[in-house]
């Protein structure tokens, strides 16, 4: 008969008396920083999709517990509030567009190209990454009450303000912009053109009778917003 003393009661439970190399048998202020690293990037994904899923007021952070598979304690260890995650969440996505931007390294390419470049990673990143689109529209019903307490967006986009400007500015020297477009302007109506179909796709669907799911449509979609900003630039 084995004894039950053949297993070593630990602090953290029973755990068998062979060293383990999970984190299951280390204690908690041995865990190595990846794996705090990787909780929290659960959490940041998780709260994401809540948020996402019923907005700011109706998310929860136990159900944002029970997506990461973590307790809400460690939810408050991370971000010190719903609200703080919910930032985190909103700084996230559109860190992830500005740092996609700027791989694209625009100020290599000739002004038509870049432009170009531009309005078709728009259109590709906004159909590929809704819950921008999503946390986008949320918190304009909150009024940009908690994106007005982040320094980390409003300072990513100068770099992205500053690019278009000087392809607009290489593009009129050359002869093939316009004169007197201004670059947020612009930009606004690259967004704004690249992403309507997704936000009111519901809505749209059922009043023009199309499918904007179908990938031909979005491939038009696609083609038409790039020719309608290259069309608008030119003299």
């Amino acid at each position: 008969m084995v004894a039950k003393s053949s297993r070593t009661r630990t602090p953290g439970g029973i755990a068998p008396s062979a060293p383990s190399t999970g984190p299951a048998g280390r204690r908690k202020d041995h865990q190595p920083k990846r794996d705090a690293g990787a909780t929290r990037e659960k959490i940041l994904r998780a709260g994401i999709a809540e948020f996402c899923a019923h907005g700011y007021s109706g998310a929860r952070t136990a159900g944002i517990a029970r997506r990461s598979r973590c307790n809400v304690r460690m939810i408050y260890h991370y971000f010190g509030s719903k609200e703080g995650l919910y930032i985190a969440a909103l700084e996230r996505v559109y860190g992830e567009i500005r740092a996609r931007e700027e791989e694209l390294d625009l100020l290599q390419l000739d002004p038509v190209s870049g432009i170009a470049a531009l309005c078709e990673f728009t259109f590709d990143h906004m159909s590929a990454h809704q819950d921008f689109v999503k946390l986008v529209i949320i918190e304009n019903v909150q009024q940009g009450r908690y994106l007005r307490k982040s320094k980390a967006v409003p300072r990513a986009t100068q770099p992205l303000v500053e690019t278009i400007g000087e392809l607009l500015r290489r593009g009129r020297k050359q002869g093939a912009f316009r004169r007197g477009v201004d670059p947020v302007q612009l930009y606004f109506s690259i967004m704004s053109m690249s992403y309507i179909h997704l936000s009111n796709k519901h809505t749209l669907s059922i009043s023009y009778g199309r499918d904007l799911d179908d990938p031909e449509w979005l491939e038009a979609r696609r083609a038409h917003v790039r020719d309608m900003v290259l069309g608008f630039l030119r003299p």
